[in-house]
Formats: C-alpha cells, sequence, structure tokens
C-alpha cells in the first residue's frame, strides 16, 4: 500500500480523497493553485504545496508542476479527482515514465475510451448496445446528407473529441442538416482543435442512464447499478439518482452484466461509468467515462462502498474488496449539485462566503469544500457544494432532500439552491417521470419563478 498519495484536483473532490486516505492510514499531499491557498483541501491535507498562478494551465493542468510536487513530497501516487487531468492520457504516461502510480484506468484505456468513434467501436465489439449512427467519422456534407437520410431524421451530430455539449447539433429534417453539420464541425474545431464529427439517431424522449463499473485490472470486474442523471441543462448534469426510477432488477440485471463482462474483457482497472440514452427498454451506449464521477455518492450510498478507498487498493495492486454477489441496493439515494450561479441565468457568481451552515441528520451527506468566510475564487468550476441524501425509499429520500435544502444556509453568494426547492413540488419530479429534456422545458416555462 502507497505511504503517500498527491491529490491533483481542488474543492470538494480533493477534499473526498484526502478523507479517504485519512481512514487508510495514507498521507495525503494537497497542491494548490495561488488563488486557493486557503482553500479547505489545502488545510486538511497532511502537506501542501503551491503549484501556480490561479490560472488551471498553469497550475492544476501543469505536468511539470504536479510531476515536482510528487518528488518533493515524496508522493508515491496521484489521484486526479474528476475534471483536469483525469482523464488526459499523455499525464498518465508521463507519470508511469516517472516511476509514479496513477490511481485511475490505463493511457491506453483513456485514449481508447477518449475518442467517440474509438469507444464506440469498442463498444459494439464487446457486445455493448450503441445507438445507430455513422461508422466512424463523416468527412463531407454529402457523406452527412446521405448518412442522416439511412439513418432516419432526427440525427444528433458529435464532435469525436467532444464533451460537455459543444459541438452537438440535431437536425431533425433534412433541410437543417446543412447548417447543423456546419455549426458543428466549426465548435469542435473552436472547443478541441479537433473538426471531426460523426451521426447518430436523435431519440425523442430518453433517460440519460450511466452504470458504474469497476474493474482490478487483472480480468475481474463488477457493476454498481446504474444512476439515473437525466435532469439536465445544455448538457450539464443538475440532479442524480439511483436506482433508476424506470430500471426494473431485470433490466439493471441484463445491462450491468453486459458493461462489467466488456470491462473485464479490456482488463481495465479502477472506476468507469458507461453512459447510455435508454428508451422504450432499451440502452444505447453513448460514451465512457474513464475516471471517478462526480454523483458517485449516490452509488457509495445504496452499495454502502467507498470508491475512491477502492480506487486507492486496485492502484496498489490488492484485489476488489467486493465481488458482484456482495454487491445488493439498499434505498434510494439523490444528489443535486449546488452551484455559485445566479438563478435564472445560471451566471458564476463567485464571492466571499458570508455564513455556511451544512444540513445534517440521518441519511444526509454534504460533499463541500466550504466554510464562513471562504472566499469563491473566479477562475474554477461553480460547483461548491453536493448535497446527497438517502432514503429507505425514493418517497423518503424526497422528503429528506427537502428537509436537508431547508437546513443549508450559504450567505454571500448567490446559488442554485432554488431551483431545487421549485423543483420538488414538480409532480414529475415526485413520480420520477422526466426525461433528458424535461428541464429545459420547465426552465423556458418557469424561469420567472426562480
Amino acid at each position: 500500500m502507497f505511504d503517500k498519495i498527491l491529490i491533483a484536483n481542488r474543492g470538494e473532490i480533493a477534499l473526498r480523497v484526502v478523507r479517504a486516505a485519512r481512514e487508510m492510514g495514507i498521507l495525503s499531499v494537497a497542491v494548490h493553485s495561488t488563488a486557493d491557498a486557503d482553500a479547505m483541501h489545502v488545510r486538511m491535507a497532511d502537506e501542501a504545496i503551491c503549484i501556480g498562478p490561479p490560472p488551471s494551465a498553469s497550475s492544476y493542468l501543469s505536468f511539470p508542476a504536479i510531476i515536482s510536487a510528487c518528488e518533493i513530497t515524496g508522493a508515491q501516487a496521484i489521484h486526479p479527482g474528476y475534471g483536469f487531468l483525469s482523464e488526459n492520457a499523455s499525464f498518465v504516461q508521463i507519470v508511469e515514465d516517472h516511476g509514479l502510480t496513477f490511481i485511475g484506468p490505463t493511457a491506453e484505456h483513456i485514449r481508447m475510451m477518449g475518442d467517440k468513434i474509438t469507444a464506440k467501436d469498442t463498444m459494439k465489439a464487446l457486445g455493448v448496445p450503441c445507438v445507430p449512427g455513422s461508422d466512424g467519422g463523416v468527412p463531407t456534407l454529402a457523406d452527412a446528407r446521405r448518412i442522416a437520410a439511412e439513418i432516419g431524421y432526427p440525427v444528433i451530430i458529435k464532435a469525436t473529441a467532444g464533451g460537455g455539449g459543444r459541438g452537438m447539433k440535431v437536425a431533425r429534417t433534412a433541410a437543417e442538416i446543412d447548417t447543423a453539420f456546419q455549426t458543428a464541425r466549426t465548435e469542435a474545431k473552436a472547443a478541441f482543435g479537433n473538426d471531426e464529427v460523426y451521426i447518430e439517431k436523435y431519440l425523442t424522449t430518453p433517460r440519460h442512464i450511466e452504470i458504474q463499473v469497476f474493474g482490478d485490472g487483472k480480468g475481474n470486474a463488477v457493476h454498481l447499478g446504474e444512476r439515473d442523471c437525466s435532469l439536465q441543462r445544455r448538457h450539464q448534469k443538475v440532479l442524480e439518482e439511483a436506482p433508476g426510477p424506470v430500471i426494473t432488477p431485470e433490466l439493471r440485471a441484463r445491462i450491468g452484466k453486459v458493461c462489467a463482462d466488456a470491462v473485464a474483457r479490456i482488463g481495465y482497472i479502477g472506476a468507469g461509468t458507461i453512459e447510455f440514452l435508454f428508451e422504450n427498454d432499451e440502452f444505447y451506449f453513448i460514451e465512457m467515462n474513464t475516471r471517478l464521477q462526480v454523483e458517485h455518492p449516490v452509488t457509495e450510498a445504496i452499495f454502502g462502498v467507498d470508491l475512491v478507498r477502492e480506487q486507492i487498493r486496485v492502484a496498489a495492486g490488492l484485489p476488489m474488496s467486493f465481488t458482484q454477489d456482495d454487491l445488493t441496493i439498499n434505498g434510494h439515494a439523490i444528489e443535486v449539485r449546488i452551484n455559485a450561479e445566479k438563478l435564472p441565468e445560471f451566471a458564476p457568481r463567485p464571492g466571499k462566503i458570508t455564513q455556511y451552515h451544512a444540513p445534517g441528520g440521518l441519511g444526509v451527506r454534504m460533499d463541500s469544500a466550504l466554510y464562513d468566510g471562504y472566499r469563491i475564487p473566479p477562475y474554477y468550476d461553480s460547483l461548491i457544494a453536493k448535497l446527497i441524501v438517502h432514503g429507505r425509499d425514493r418517497p423518503e429520500a424526497l422528503a429528506r432532500l427537502s428537509r436537508a435544502l431547508g437546513e443549508l444556509i450559504v450567505d454571500g453568494v448567490e446559488t442554485t439552491v432554488p431551483l431545487f426547492h421549485a423543483l420538488l413540488q414538480e409532480e414529475a419530479i415526485q413520480t420520477g417521470d422526466y426525461n433528458i429534456h424535461w428541464l429545459e422545458h420547465w426552465l423556458a416555462a418557469n424561469a420567472h419563478k426562480l
């Protein structure tokens, strides 16, 4: 087992890893930019080292700075959290070249799943169901017109190197394909430096269902059920829950086994998430995230496992501490992402926290790095907290969420908390009858209430 690990991240996820390491008796090293000198993860870690100025490119994304921090502190392994360098294959290779351990998948698997076309081809070969679409990239407008006609409208055009909703355009009719194709390519080039796109069938009312998988790198893997992440705004998740309200035990067992078998066959190591669109009881693969997800706590809640602890264990060469037979769902969990943003525009609002009180009580978990007097810097993502609740069933989890939101105090900055108060009053949320388009439609009609 490692004696000391370095956490190449910030905020709540860095603090999350610090806590897991401490429970395991492992020393932790926090890295930080000058803007994060007073951050909670810096205060809580056993050691801290400044790696650069506020811009991420000069600090949290700097390969030399992070490797140097390992050498200075004697850290043997690096946990990347999520975002930043967590899915950067070049960084993983450099970590390994310096005799360090990356707590996550191999560079090969990150590359394999980082390109959407390669990922889809790989998954198709492994027996994972995929959305009907083009075989590889679509180079010309003429090709786009032909493929779209073959698939049938509506279609969606996506950047092969895309993510976060960028480089994605929908064409509902043949009259829209030209503009959608050209716009998607332009956005992809600007965002990722790569204008290659592909085309898929556009499902009209799907849910976003993702399967948590975990492998030991030695051909063994399990699945930890699904999360429903269908409440999204501009392709960004807002609320996640597990298990999915519409997923039956039979569906879960079927798709879970397919996913676990797939990652086992490629020798995947660590945590990963296979994301699907789900419509009419059918799953359609969209991508695999080769890292820990923001919403991993809801899975931890219903299975009673610590995914970060497990990541560290398998990275150190130990076997997984559970088998598929050990994993039994207990109750229901919901997570809401709380951002420092002004509603209804969702415009970032960094600033000083004048008062902070975290909710508590049975079944309530608050993953946050906030404290009284903390100043949220303007340089990074606006996510400031994740409120996770767990109940015996979904109605109890919803009641617990409402109670916890009522206890939460974050003064000094505007947050998205009012959105969740409003959503909990909606019948669709109470019944779980929503899809990936529901929230956008609701916001368009109810922005004045926020």
